[in-house]
């Protein structure tokens, strides 16, 4: 059960600290403008941080980690030069990529080297136009060496390109 939602300055200092701690120093204030709002779990904790109706990201219970909506992740792309947390696909999978399919190995033709698995991570064309946003389930240099298996399960596409 998730309460309504609000805006809160400690909030705000709270989400910006975490993305920062993630993705490196000004990733917070990149994504998160102070016109956000939060939506808070029944006991209290910030669940989901939205800019107008669009979803930014959510926080994991588990981890208290980011997980990126696609809003989000094209404010952090925009933050972040390339390479960095991005994995760069071959163009003939784009289309299924972009609709929510998972990236394979076999499909990464680049990849940040300080990817670690089970990092948020931008999938991206080989132009830097953002696909999907999602979990890495292998490091930056496995995702290269590797022939078979998934790299990123995709978490959220931003539709056909």
């Amino acid at each position: 059960m998730v309460s309504t939602e609000y805006s809160n300055d400690s909030s705000l200092k709270r989400i910006r600290t975490i993305a920062d701690f993630q993705f490196g120093a000004g990733a917070g204030a990149a994504v998160f403008p102070d016109e956000c709002t939060f939506q808070y779990s029944t006991t209290g904790r910030i669940r989901q941080v939205r800019l107008g109706k669009e979803r930014l990201a959510t926080v994991r219970a588990q981890d208290g980690r980011l997980t990126l909506g696609i809003a989000g992740a094209e404010r952090l792309a925009a933050h972040l030069a390339p390479p960095a947390y991005r994995v760069t696909v071959q163009e003939d999978v784009t289309p299924f990529i972009a609709d929510g399919k998972n990236a394979m190995a076999k499909h990464v033709i680049a990849a940040d080297d300080g990817i670690r698995a089970g990092d948020e991570v931008l999938v991206v064309t080989g132009d830097d136009t953002l696909l999907a946003t999602g979990g890495a389930l292998l490091s930056g240099r496995e995702m290269l060496a590797f022939n078979y298996g998934v790299a990123v399960k995709v978490r959220q596409g931003r539709g056909s390109t």
